[in-house]
């Protein structure tokens, strides 16, 4: 099988206990999103490493999570790339984004990414995110989440970190409070992780509540323009 065969979930609420599954739909409107009229919808755009990547990854990570329990692990079964945070968003922009973020998609080829390395953010030794950091195609990676900031923008979800430098990451742990991670960061910085297929976006809705991770539903997923020969 290829790589979108294998391709990880975001999960929707009906793959929630899935191991992977991320669902796919190309809708012409938001349907099933949950949203009450008029309501506002947390939303952001994504891309889904494959399921194997991440298995090796969330091996990785493993042995160390026992040991830095004041750090806020995220769930394996919800990583992700993120492209744009869009914030909240309402029903008519959220129906406009969809055709953009088509054809932002169609304007782009498949490229190939790997995990490699880490760090965090602001800094390692008062960090609020751990993550895995990226290598391959990332001049691809960076004009596709241009492509796709400009057509929110256009449908009236402008990302609220606009004109913000793009940092393409894989979030690994948030910290409650500002935490130094250097060992972390030193111990997983010489990881490079096999390379995959970047294929398709996400549009992804993402809800808080009572339990410790985000509900996530995918509202649209939009495949990209076969490999350049």
């Amino acid at each position: 099988m290829g790589d979108e065969a294998h391709a990880a979930g975001l999960l929707g609420e009906r793959a929630r206990f899935q191991r992977t599954g991320l669902v796919r739909r190309t809708p012409q409107r938001i349907r099933g999103s949950g949203a009450a009229r008029g309501e506002l919808m947390r939303l952001f755009v994504a891309i889904a490493p494959p399921a194997a990547v991440l298995d090796e990854l969330d091996a990785l990570a493993g042995p160390f999570r026992a040991g830095r329990q004041d750090l806020r692990w995220t769930n394996r079964e919800a990583w992700h790339v993120t492209l744009a945070f869009l914030g909240q968003v309402d029903e008519a922009a959220a129906t406009r984004l969809l055709h953009r973020l088509e054809n932002a998609a169609r304007r782009h080829h498949v490229f190939r990414l790997a995990f490699r390395g880490a760090g965090a953010f602001p800094t390692t030794t008062r960090a609020n995110v751990l993550w895995s950091g990226l290598a391959g195609d990332r001049g691809a990676l960076a004009h596709l989440a241009e492509s796709v900031a400009a057509g929110a923008s256009r449908a009236g979800a402008p990302p609220p970190d606009k004109g913000r430098r793009f940092r393409p990451h894989l979030t690994l742990a948030r910290c409650r409070m500002p935490a130094d991670v250097t060992e972390l960061v030193a111990a997983l910085d010489g990881y490079q992780g096999p390379s995959w297929a970047a294929d398709r976006i996400h549009l992804v809705r993402s809800r808080l509540g009572a339990t410790e991770y985000p509900r996530y539903t995918t509202l649209g997923s939009w495949p990209l323009r076969p490999p350049r020969s």
